[in-house]
């Protein structure tokens, strides 16, 4: 069988530059042009080897779950008191929300805003609200193992605990993309985990 002519460009690479892109400028706002311009290729080679731009954006999307979202979710399973793992998570994500060499907020919640305009596939807004959902259940089992553990009441709203602390992350990626510093949300971080049950605190 013959073998196909090599593609000249590393798949891998231009797959880390199309994630940046779409990271920057969500789904709609990345145009063909400016993923190709990124990637180091023409349009012929992109759907070639990626598929049309929703495909694209999918691959993108799991590369970012499987790289950054991953290894903010480690203080979830590794810190064993509870407390301090989704603190960690929290400041964790800070320190990938503001870094210079990243773009600015998270790819979900910076992609999230293109969820129910016209022009955006469902099956791209589908995988946003799958991502997120995978955030908040990743915090509600580290929560429910936490009330198992005595580290919080009996009583404790695990769902609403952990919809609070979703919806705080997503909160630091808004402010992140608008410009706000690694103080400023760390500060904000801490003012969060005030919100922990009393009873829970040692």
């Amino acid at each position: 069988m013959e073998r196909g002519r090599p593609r000249g460009f590393d798949p891998d690479q231009a797959l880390d530059r199309a994630l940046e892109v779409f990271w920057r400028d969500g789904f709609q706002g990345a145009s063909l042009s400016a993923l190709t311009e990124a990637m180091g290729i023409n349009k012929p080679s992109l759907y070639a080897t990626f598929g049309d731009k929703s495909s694209l954006y999918l691959k993108a999307l799991q590369r970012y779950g499987e790289r950054e979202s991953a290894n903010g979710l480690k203080a979830l399973r590794t810190e064993p008191d509870a407390r301090r793992a989704i603190e960690s998570f929290l400041r964790s994500a800070v320190r990938v929300l503001t870094d210079p060499a990243r773009p600015a907020g998270c790819f979900v919640v910076n992609g999230s805003a293109d969820c129910g305009l016209e022009g955006t596939p469902q099956v791209v807004q589908q995988a946003l609200r799958l991502a997120q959902q995978a955030g908040e259940s990743a915090i509600r089992e580290r929560l429910k193992q936490a009330r198992k553990d005595a580290q919080l009441p009996p009583d404790a709203d695990i769902a609403a605990l952990a919809a609070y602390f979703a919806a705080v992350a997503a909160g630091l990626s808004v402010q992140a993309k608008a410009g706000a510093t690694r103080a400023k949300l760390d500060s904000a971080v801490g003012v969060a985990m005030q919100a922990w049950p009393a009873r829970a605190r040692k």
